[in-house]
């Protein structure tokens, strides 16, 4: 008899789609625990700007082979995350270090019974755990990436393209960050890493688990609007103080830079670059400029279902839990 496949959820979209909403709910219904696939959430101390749920408590209690274990979690509306709050501003944090966290995750919460909901807006992050790609563990070189981090988005690329044509072709080419380690891979290798080549189709039958991958659509006005709509509120909530106190504990300007987004644009204000009105706009079309690059890559992936309404959403999932 086949060995039945521990199920796995997967949420994806692109920012201020709902997501995170989604995946709360969807734990409560189906007794889960979320793991966040986005790369800036691993950050402390950056809330606002990367839209963390609302913390509640820290400190989460579970049997486990008939004793209780107390683990430090961050959690928010009763319902454990996994991968938010790891590390530090300007620390090392890269997709092998994603891939071994997120898999310990992974076996924590089926070890509890429960489902994993893998949710978040960073596809390439997601699509090394869906595909179990082949990470390489390189260690930084900080002397290559100072040297690198001079260089233009556009002679990053080009420099890319080079060594990896396959990266330079999928890699978000406005994510210096990205492109920077992708060349310093290269480079520390010695040649192009092995690229996973499988289809989804083929990594889903040759996986230890079984995954439903579930992405949440919007119309494009509607999604611009939310967009707009959430900026402004985080503004009112404090971003802006956000950013002032990274700088105050040594969070760089230059790293703030490359993660983007908000702290590039309010960065660039905070070091009068640039005008609180004029900032808020550049900020607002490059969240849009950013959602439409999540998009073309979730688009790829012919196995996500795309659904815009949570209750076709529940009804996907609670089929799935049942097969």
């Amino acid at each position: 008899m086949e060995k039945v496949k521990p199920k796995i959820v997967v949420i994806v979209g692109p920012t201020s789609s709902g997501k995170s909403a989604a995946a709360i709910n969807l734990a409560k219904k189906f007794n889960g625990e979320i793991i966040s696939a986005d790369s800036r959430q691993v950050f402390k101390g950056m809330d606002l700007g990367t839209g963390k749920v609302k913390e509640q408590l820290s400190v989460f209690s579970f049997q486990l082979s008939e004793k209780t274990v107390r683990e430090k979690l961050f959690i928010s509306e009763e319902i454990p995350h996994y991968l938010i709050d790891v590390v530090d501003p300007m620390e090392d944090f890269n997709i092998s270090h994603f891939k071994k966290l997120t898999n310990e995750a992974i076996e924590k919460i089926l070890q509890k019974g429960k489902l994993p909901i893998i949710c978040g807006g960073t596809g390439f992050w997601i699509d090394a755990i869906v595909k179990n790609t082949n990470i390489p563990e390189v260690e930084p070189d900080f002397e290559l990436r100072k040297k690198l981090e001079q260089k233009s988005l556009e002679e990053l690329s080009l420099q890319l393209e080079k060594l990896d044509p396959q990266r330079a072709r999928n890699i978000d080419k406005k994510n210096k960050v990205r492109l920077i380690r992708a060349i310093e891979i290269c480079k520390k290798l010695g040649k192009v890493p092995e690229h996973e080549t499988w289809s989804m189709e083929h990594a889903a039958e040759n996986s230890k688990y079984r995954f439903l991958q579930i992405g949440i659509t919007t119309e494009r006005e509607v999604l611009n609007e939310k967009i707009k709509k959430r900026l402004d509120e985080r503004f009112e909530q404090g971003m802006i103080n956000e950013v002032e106190n990274l700088r105050k504990v040594g969070v760089r300007f230059e790293w703030m830079e490359k993660i983007g987004l908000e702290y590039r644009w309010i960065a660039r204000y905070l070091q009068e670059k640039i005008s609180l009105n004029d900032m808020k706009e550049k900020l607002y079309f490059d969240s849009i400029h950013y959602a439409k690059r999540q998009m073309t890559w979730f688009k790829r992936n012919k196995q996500i279902i795309w659904l815009k309404e949570y209750t076709d959403i529940e009804k996907e999932v609670r089929t799935f839990i049942k097969t």
